[in-house]
């Protein structure tokens, strides 16, 4: 039996170089959850909220505004079931009621995916759709007018223009299923504090214990966090833009500076 240290640095240094595998195994699990959680829950409130957004016109046929109608309920019991309950209980919900009800065992690790996908994609939904309402009327109102269906019109105008507007909102979705995927300890995924609990067991240290694993989220939520405002930097352009044009058949330029 090693020998076992007696104050807090010591225990420190111990459990990292005792239990540091584990501790990247569950660090890894946790970023990809967060990370495929997101995106699939990006799309799936991308759809549903270009869904909602389907306008019904007076002109439009009985079975067009009906399953619209339909549609439209369908997706609001959605985001307001999966907005309205915790997490933790839809992972119970879905993992273990697919077994019992659908024969389906799960992979942990996939079952996370799906539940942080759906949870997601619920809070995407009124994100998204917030941001097709920031962008002026004018532009849908014009694209409409030379053709262009509601679909063209949100993929080709409005969303590149909502994307931008709502990347903070996207970015803190991120982190927060970083942070919330513990929660999925319930269902034995093996994320970091599934692991960091099983560390705890062994020499019942769970003070240094979950110390280490509250600085590891605090690195990667720091890390993402200036990773994502990086790339926010990218997306407004530079600080600066050139204006250039004819005048009396002599070009001008001009140097404008974006206001902040």
């Amino acid at each position: 039996m090693p020998q076992l240290p007696n104050t807090f640095g010591g225990w420190i240094v111990f459990i990292i170089d005792e239990y540091g595998e584990l501790f990247l195994k569950g660090m890894a699990n946790t970023l990809l959850i967060a990370i495929l959680g997101t995106i699939i829950g990006f799309l799936i409130g991308l759809v549903v909220a270009i869904a909602k957004t389907i306008p019904v016109r007076k002109t439009d046929k009985a079975f067009k505004k009906i399953v619209l109608k339909i549609l439209n309920v369908i997706l609001s019991v959605y985001v307001e079931v999966f907005r309205g309950t915790p997490m933790m209980v839809q992972a119970m919900v879905i993992y273990y009621g697919a077994a019992q009800y659908l024969g389906l065992t799960m992979d942990p690790i996939f079952a996370g995916i799906l539940i942080v996908s759906v949870n997601t994609g619920a809070y995407m939904a009124e994100i998204v759709r917030g941001g097709i309402i920031s962008v002026d009327k004018g532009q849908t109102e014009g694209a409409m007018s030379i053709g262009m269906t509601h679909w063209q019109t949100m993929t080709s105008i409005v969303l590149p223009q909502a994307v931008r507007n709502i990347m903070p909102s996207i970015g803190n979705e991120f982190v927060v299923n970083i942070k919330d995927s513990s929660v999925l300890n319930v269902i034995s995924v093996s994320e970091l504090f599934f692991t960091a609990k099983s560390a705890a067991g062994t020499y019942l240290k769970y003070f240094e214990v979950f110390f280490i694993a509250g600085a590891i989220y605090l690195v990667l939520t720091f890390t993402v966090t200036r990773i994502l405002r990086l790339i926010e930097r990218r997306m407004d352009g530079p600080d600066t833009y050139v204006i250039t044009g004819s005048q009396s058949d002599s070009m001008s330029v001009l140097k404008v500076k974006k206001r902040s």
